[in-house]
């Protein structure tokens, strides 16, 4: 299991598909937004939450998954709990100061539809039991969906993980049977002041799960899954399958394209079921997947080109750069409807946000770099044992793998950030 966690550590690919997250994210977040229409959701049935839940279980498996085989499950399951009240006070701080944001703008701007359309209209009749249901993740404003999904996954990883290490195949079958069962029998989380959750967790755990399992699985299973994937039948049936997605959600924007398609066929695939992840979703995600992982290799050298490097990088401190997404959204939003409401004006706020997220996710990475960065070395061996290890940290942003000769006196910092070199911070 460590040689099998080693060989698929420190993925670029999984900072690359992390940022692309992030950036549709916010771009899906701006309502009327021309430039949304370039993200993944309007070319098939899944969209960047997909992304984002799967990547995050796959990441999450790997970083916590090599915990746990070191140092047993009670550390790894700290480790985990402490990275979830990281995630949780972002998102208290988020949610606070997101809805008095909102209320804000909306009185002095003269445009109270503000408070419905982001869901935060029981601020203003019952503030305190608002706060409170904010505080138990009931509350739903607008934008903070994704945050709270990720928060209750990651609560229960501890136990997926260790299901993952003892019988991985049993652990996904399990959570294709709860998938089921939440989509049959309509098992959801309440939200106030009424509803439900947008991204039913005992749905999206599905996808949170499978990230984990293809991150753990054992060689023999990768090998007939790396097999299957250079089938020319399984390569074609996915992109079949992907520009059959993109036919019908085409359809359904487009009308005149809809007089093509039969009925039942819009019927049973319009609209997409995001709130419970419709099983032919979760299908075009994996054909995505598929396909990915074949045209982008692990050892791809547009890594190292430079247009790459800002979304890259917005993938490996995604939290900072999620919140500073939320707030973007709402000012981009807030531009479109108090200013002129041009294609010019959407492209233009549209670059503004990602170009402030990509600062944000430099800034986060410079200044853990001075955190990290030790004053004074205590002795000239240890200067010299950390002198290596510094440069590869100081260069990439993160801890560097150590070679052999210092190996015992980095290996308890590598541990300390839960995390290895070029890997998000999940």
């Amino acid at each position: 299991m460590k040689a099998e966690i080693a060989a698929r550590d420190g993925d670029l690919r999984l900072c690359l598909l992390l940022g692309i997250a992030a950036w549709f994210l916010f771009l899906d977040h701006v309502p009327h937004n021309a430039v949304s229409l370039l993200t993944v959701r309007n070319f098939g049935f899944s969209g960047a939450t997909d992304l984002f839940v799967f990547v995050g279980g796959y990441t999450a498996a790997i970083l916590y998954g090599k915990i746990m085989l070191e140092r047993g499950l009670i550390v790894t399951a700290t480790r985990i709990f402490k990275r979830l009240w990281q995630l949780y006070a972002a998102y208290v701080v988020l949610f606070v100061i997101y809805i008095d944001l909102i209320g804000y703008v909306a009185r002095k701007s003269a445009a109270p539809e503000l408070i419905s359309e982001f869901n935060v209209s029981g601020i203003v009749d019952h503030t305190i039991r608002t706060l409170i249901y904010g505080l138990l993740l009931q509350a739903k404003p607008l934008n903070l969906d994704v945050l709270q999904l990720f928060i209750v996954l990651m609560a229960f990883f501890p136990i997926v993980l260790l299901g993952m290490m003892r019988g991985p195949n049993l652990t996904a079958a399990g959570s294709i049977v709860l998938c089921t069962a939440a989509r049959h029998f309509d098992w959801n989380l309440s939200a106030y002041p009424d509803g439900h959750w947008y991204f039913n967790p005992f749905c999206w755990q599905l996808l949170f799960v499978s990230g984990a399992w293809f991150a753990l699985s054992g060689a023999r299973t990768m090998r007939t899954i790396g097999s299957l994937r250079k089938f020319p039948i399984l390569q074609l049936a996915a992109v079949l399958y992907l520009l059959f997605a993109l036919v019908v959600t085409l359809a359904g924007k487009l009308p005149q394209l809809a007089h093509f398609i039969p009925d039942p066929v819009l019927d049973a695939f319009l609209p997409n079921d995001k709130e419970n992840i419709a099983p032919y979703r979760v299908l075009h995600f994996l054909a995505m997947a598929l396909l990915f992982t074949w045209l982008v290799p692990r050892n791809w050298r547009g890594f190292q080109w430079r247009a790459f490097q800002p979304v890259m990088k917005c993938g490996e401190e995604w939290l900072p750069v999620f919140c500073a997404s939320v707030f973007l959204s709402f000012a981009a939003h807030l531009i479109l409807i108090t200013g002129p409401d041009s294609l010019a004006m959407q492209v233009l706020v549209s670059i503004a946000g990602i170009s402030i997220m990509t600062g944000v996710a430099y800034y986060v990475s410079w200044s853990r770099r001075q955190d990290q960065k030790p004053a004074f070395p205590r002795n000239p061996d240890e200067a010299a044992t950390l002198a290596p290890t510094a440069h590869t940290q100081y260069e990439h942003g993160s801890i560097g793998w150590p070679d052999r000769s210092s190996q015992t006196s980095v290996q308890q910092r590598s541990y300390s950030t839960d995390r290895p070199a070029t890997m998000p911070r999940i």
